[in-house]
């Protein structure tokens, strides 16, 4: 399966089905503080839902058309980065990612991102990046601005979270911001 090394302690490796409890431990010791910008931890109570979500992401990798890895952090699973799909006609994707509480502030994430940009520039030849983000999700916006990424505007009600719509800012890199 899909292994990226990034460094001797971080490394992104494809989600299989035996990582289902890994998964949603993960998800739900952190489920508070995610909550708050994901809108489908409501629909992910049992190790079987993160089963089942996993089984989606492994189809969706099989039909070349995106996938989900998890971060793993000093054999840890730490978070998922991921492409959510592929226009190939546009050579364009949009990447997501998520962290669990305990592994914030350690640059997991920006690493994580920076080798999924440079395997979708440089092992799949896509063009373009987009990384969307709820406007008051700070956090999540940093990434794109320390990768290199323009804002390209902003999408009004972009998501329905739990009780309301939310914005989203839109981050976009071509391959050629990557050359010059």
């Amino acid at each position: 399966m899909f292994t990226y090394r990034i460094n001797e302690e971080t490394e992104l490796k494809l989600l299989e089905t035996r990582h289902a409890e890994q998964l949603f431990e993960l998800m739900n010791k952190s489920r508070d503080s995610l909550r708050e910008w994901l809108p489908w931890l409501d629909y992910n109570q049992t190790v079987e839902d993160s089963r089942k979500f996993i089984a989606g992401t492994l189809k969706k990798y099989s039909e070349n058309n995106g996938f989900e890895a998890g971060i793993w952090y000093r054999g840890e699973l730490a978070g998922v980065v991921g492409l959510r799909s592929i226009n190939w006609a546009a050579r364009s994707t949009s990447i997501g990612y998520w962290l669990g509480k305990d592994f914030e502030g350690k640059g997991l994430m920006t690493q994580s991102c920076q080798a999924v940009i440079d395997y979708c520039f440089n092992e799949l030849d896509l063009n373009r990046i987009e990384i969307r983000a709820a406007v008051e999700n700070h956090k999540s916006k940093a990434i794109p601005q320390r990768l290199g990424f323009v804002k390209e505007g902003r999408i009004r009600q972009a998501e329905w979270l739990y009780d309301k719509f939310v914005d989203h800012d839109v981050f976009g890199r071509i391959k050629a911001d990557t050359l010059a």
